[in-house]
């Protein structure tokens, strides 16, 4: 699922480059999301991105995380704890897409100027989620200092929120915390019992 969801992304998002119309009826507005009722928003948003450098580090990530997240999945099926890792894998990145843009639309629901686009919040999921399973394995910090998951997640947890009080640039941040504590949780949906994956992870026991 994770090359077909990049697939369908990349043909999204390269289309409505040099198609203003295509980019402004997919992005997210939250006004016209609150007031206009286009919820289709919320999921097209996702398949948008502002440009390729925003594309490319998106899916990269999401390459990166979800053939993991996925495999990790089909272990949980063969051992009768989901019934279907592509429905799991499926519902891992759509309701963290759908999740991460509440905070957006009610704050910004009124400003019929404000739009974002991007697959951040989903990807957080993915990412999230596999930090999760292995809270220990190295991911890297600015993409170069190595630390293990569980601390990059703490620190990508407090920049974010720190970065969405200042509010100073044009990113989401909001979605990214809200899609990347969605995916922490999200192992505990499928089986409260998963702690326990976690815990003997994180303590190697």
């Amino acid at each position: 699922m994770t090359i077909i969801i990049i697939v369908i992304t990349c043909l999204i998002s390269i289309s409505a480059f040099n198609r203003k119309e295509l980019f402004d009826k997919l992005q997210l507005n939250p006004y016209a999301v609150y007031h206009k009722k286009q919820w289709y928003r919320i999921i097209t948003h996702g398949f948008l991105h502002a440009d390729w450098v925003h594309l490319f580090v998106n899916m990269f990530v999401l390459f990166s995380f979800g053939s993991s997240i996925e495999n990790i999945f089909k272990q949980l099926a063969a051992q009768g704890i989901i019934n279907s890792p592509i429905l799991s894998f499926l519902l891992l990145y759509f309701i963290g897409m759908i999740l991460a843009t509440i905070t957006t639309i009610k704050k910004h629901k009124d400003n019929y100027w404000y739009n974002s686009v991007g697959a951040s919040g989903a990807v957080s999921a993915v990412v999230f989620a596999s930090i999760f399973f292995q809270p220990l394995a190295k991911l890297y910090f600015y993409a170069v200092i190595p630390i293990p998951g569980i601390v990059f997640g703490v620190l990508y947890l407090a920049y974010s929120q720190y970065m969405s009080k200042r509010d100073s640039d044009n990113i989401n941040h909001d979605a990214h915390f809200i899609g990347a504590v969605f995916g922490f949780l999200f192992p505990l949906l499928l089986d409260p019992k998963l702690i326990n994956v976690f815990l003997s992870q994180l303590f190697n026991f």
